[in-house]
């Protein structure tokens, strides 16, 4: 707290002390100075190279590890060829029964749904008929599986709709798989592709297709 003697000598000084005011530009030449003696981009010495941060830096590794991660998805996550047309097959399955159009030639026939399909295909497909072993032929129309024109010819089992795929190929692995809650198998035979999908159960569709195969086989009868 100020006493009265310093209140007394502060207006001494304001009373009597010589006042002397500065030089003009002073002011600006004094920020010249000091902008002259501040150190203007001086020039850092170059950081010694750390090869180790090649292969641990963060950008690097993450990027590593993502295309590590995207070719071991890739792996397991692209289908294969029997995969990719199964998709196909059960896909077109649906439409059959969603479009009501289940064929385009409609007979218990071999002998009138084999001729239909005549100039509609580059090939003739085989038509039995599988009806002593339960399974009816109600006829057949055209498709596109895997990009190309194929036969799909339709039986029934006990209510259950089996649609037959059939095209050209050469001999090939068979395959069963479930696709959209269908079954389907498929194999090659006598240089033709099949493809059997159908709401039955994998086993009852097995045994269509084994049924099939074995007529086909047996050559019992000219298809």
């Amino acid at each position: 707290m100020p006493t009265p003697d310093d209140d007394a000598l502060g207006a001494l000084i304001r009373r009597e002390a010589t006042r002397h005011a500065p030089p003009a530009g002073l002011a600006e030449r004094i920020a010249a100075e000091v902008r002259s003696a501040a150190p203007s981009g001086a020039a850092t010495p170059p950081a010694r190279p750390r090869p180790w941060r090649r292969w641990f830096d963060p950008a690097l590794v993450f990027g590593a590890g993502a295309a590590t991660a995207w070719l071991v998805l890739a792996s397991v996550a692209l289908p294969g060829a029997a995969d990719r047309i199964g998709d196909e097959i059960a896909a077109s399955h649906v439409r059959s029964l969603m479009a009501a159009h289940l064929t385009d030639v409609n007979s218990t026939d071999r002998h009138t749904v084999k001729p239909w399909f005549a100039g509609k295909l580059a090939f003739s497909p085989p038509v039995y008929d599988l009806a002593a072993q339960g399974y009816a032929l109600t006829g057949g129309r055209l498709d596109v599986i895997g990009g190309q024109p194929v036969a799909a010819l339709v039986y029934r089992e006990r209510g259950h709709v089996i649609n037959l795929f059939v095209w050209p190929a050469p001999a090939g692995a068979a395959s069963a798989q479930t696709r959209q809650g269908f079954s389907l198998v498929g194999w090659t035979q006598a240089g033709m592709q099949f493809w059997a999908v159908s709401d039955a159960s994998p086993p009852d569709l097995q045994a269509f297709a084994q049924s099939l195969r074995t007529r086909i086989d047996s050559g019992a009868a000219t298809p």
